[in-house]
């Protein structure tokens, strides 16, 4: 009989050696310490926010469907897709836990779609200011590299004295890191110093 404990996290557990679950238990132990890494990373990317040089890309929270509805307008958020009731308490939960760590202000900008506005509106992280750099460009894809070097251009342009949140949406996010986002899921990416952008980790906000 061995006793497996881990006092940080109050767990332990007893079992008997068999060969069976001698390599049971290799396998629970590498994935333990892989999932503890996880979360320790996490941190590390909420106190990498509140430096300089570092910002934040937030997928607008959950809004069921794919895409808009044809013939939908960006004045009209009756004619969109828009956030869910799940969608909407998922948004103050992230704000929530910008707060959690330190972070309880923030320069943030959105894409003029109503999902987005709506996110940035609900983090009260501050007042929102409305990017069109940051529009989808989803089934506009000729668009995709101009707006993705326009995105770099502006923040290459910015201070970054401060945190900066961006809320845009999936292929804006992919088409600047490689990362696909699921919905509310924050990004974040660091300017180095030859200029490039850096993604630091992901946050997922379930």
């Amino acid at each position: 009989m061995i006793e497996i404990s881990f006092p940080s996290k109050n767990i332990k557990i007893k079992t008997r050696l068999t060969h069976f679950n001698i390599n049971f238990w290799w396998v629970f132990l590498i994935v333990f310490c892989s999932t503890t890494n996880v979360l320790a990373g996490e941190k590390e990317i909420w106190h990498s926010l509140l430096s300089k040089g570092n910002i934040a890309l937030i997928r607008h929270a959950i809004a069921p469907g794919n895409g808009d509805p044809p013939g939908f307008s960006i004045n009209d958020c009756k004619t969109q897709r828009n956030l869910s009731k799940e969608g909407r308490l998922q948004a103050k939960r992230l704000g929530d836990r910008f707060r959690k760590n330190g972070i309880k202000t923030a320069k943030i900008f959105s894409s003029q779609w109503c999902r987005c506005l709506e996110t940035a509106s609900l983090l009260k992280l501050g007042k929102v200011g409305e990017l069109p750099i940051l529009n989808s460009f989803y089934r506009r894809y000729e668009r995709e590299d101009e707006q993705t070097k326009g995105l770099e251009r502006w923040i290459f342009l910015q201070k970054l004295n401060q945190p900066i949140v961006l809320i845009t949406h999936q292929v804006n996010i992919t088409a600047l890191t490689g990362i696909f986002p699921a919905e509310g899921e924050l990004v974040a990416i660091k300017v180095a110093e030859n200029g490039k952008i850096q993604v630091r980790g992901t946050i997922e906000n379930n």
